[in-house]
């Protein structure tokens, strides 16, 4: 980190936090912050409130986890969604529709079986159903094609970006400074337990605590202050379809566990949002949308949704995944000297859907209480050894 202390830091604005990113987990964080108390809580946020991986259009929200940690977040967080409008008198597009994995490999059931008992000990409801059940449930479903499928009712989407901002809005009378247009170019150090958070107008914020929310982006804010944050930006892509006559049914959020397809209803109900993981897809932050997936998107519906193979695409979307090398967040404090660097980032495609609970957990790791769930299996050092989280249901 650089010790230039000598660029307009007597100019300075002074703040309690600086919080580097404006999606749902800066947003959230910012918000439990300034609701424990914290005050001088400044936001920066490169371009726009949910700009980066934050901002698609439909974010999935589940606990069907298999790593007990990421259960409870995910658990933690469905209450948050569901009180979303009694709390902030925001409607958030939340739609508990279900999520359903499809099984089609007999070695991957027993799998399944132990996660949803490990699932329902934390009070999650789920299952196990038979093909013919999750064929009822999501019409376009071959039944023949499928083992047996998980199921939890109290899954579902809603909006992101309405989230994002509500958090962000709800901060702000608070004593939080939310800033846009606002990318951070250098942190450095600004003598005591303080550094200096520069943005590329000119701004400077000394602060005692940075806290980087920074999405796929993290890596670049982690540099700034030699913190090794591995996270790498993969795009990922959705196609909408054109409306579908018959309209659809009211299907959950069906994945493919084998080839990584998904689909559920578009906002409106009149088609279907649909996407997979493409394969070989280059680390990178080109967010263009393009249709050289669609091919393999289709031999995939062939497996398991053949009626869907058909369908015409009216439009997509592209975004990046912040992607940690086990799949699973960072979450934690580094051993910096003289000031403090909190960091949730890395959530490899389910941030959106913990974004509530991290956000409580990052408010205690500041205050240094113990979070209502334990996220220190989440810290980076555990790349420094031989330890890994492992998660089975990423999409």
């Amino acid at each position: 980190m650089s010790n230039d202390t000598t660029r307009s830091i007597g100019a300075a604005k002074e703040a309690t936090v600086v919080i580097i990113g404006g999606g749902v987990m800066g947003t959230s964080t910012a918000y439990h912050l300034a609701r424990a108390g914290i005050r001088d809580i400044v936001l920066l946020e490169a371009n726009e409130l949910a700009s980066g991986s934050s901002g698609k259009p439909l974010g999935g929200v589940r606990a069907q986890f298999s790593d007990p940690a990421n259960i409870e977040l995910g658990a933690r967080s469905l209450i948050a969604f569901h009180r979303f409008n009694d709390d902030f008198g925001v409607d958030i597009g939340y739609q508990q529709v279900g999520y359903l994995f499809l099984i089609r490999d007999d070695a991957d059931v027993a799998r399944y079986q132990a996660s949803i008992e490990l699932q329902n000990s934390f009070g999650v409801d789920s299952r196990m159903i038979s093909s013919a059940a999750a064929a009822e449930l999501s019409p376009y479903v071959d039944a023949s094609t499928v083992v047996a499928a998980a199921w939890s009712p109290t899954d579902g989407f809603a909006r992101p970006s309405v989230v994002v901002n509500t958090y962000a809005a709800a901060a702000a009378p608070l004593g939080a400074e939310i800033c846009t247009a606002s990318p951070v170019v250098g942190i450095e150090q600004a003598g005591g337990d303080r550094v200096a958070v520069r943005t590329r107008d000119g701004r400077v914020y000394t602060t005692p605590t940075v806290i980087c929310t920074c999405g796929a982006w993290s890596k670049q804010i982690g540099a700034m202050v030699d913190v090794d944050l591995p996270i790498e930006p993969l795009r990922r892509q959705i196609a909408f379809t054109t409306p579908l006559y018959p309209r659809p049914p009211r299907v959950p959020f069906t994945i493919d566990y084998s080839t990584t397809a998904y689909f559920h209803c578009n906002d409106d109900g009149s088609g279907l949002l649909i996407g997979i993981a493409a394969k070989e897809q280059a680390v990178g932050f080109d967010t263009a949308v393009t249709t050289d997936w669609h091919d393999q998107l289709r031999a995939a519906l062939a497996q398991f949704a053949p009626s869907l193979t058909g369908v015409q695409f009216a439009s997509g979307w592209a975004g990046l995944y912040e992607m940690t090398p086990d799949c699973n967040a960072l979450i934690g404090e580094a051993d910096t000297s003289g000031f403090r660097f909190l960091y949730a980032a890395g959530f490899s495609g389910h941030g959106f859907l913990q974004g509530p609970a991290v956000g409580e957990a990052v408010r205690d790791l500041y205050l240094g209480t113990k979070p209502a769930v334990d996220v220190s299996g989440f810290d980076v050092k555990r790349f420094l050894g031989k330890y890994r989280r492992t998660e089975l249901n990423i999409i």
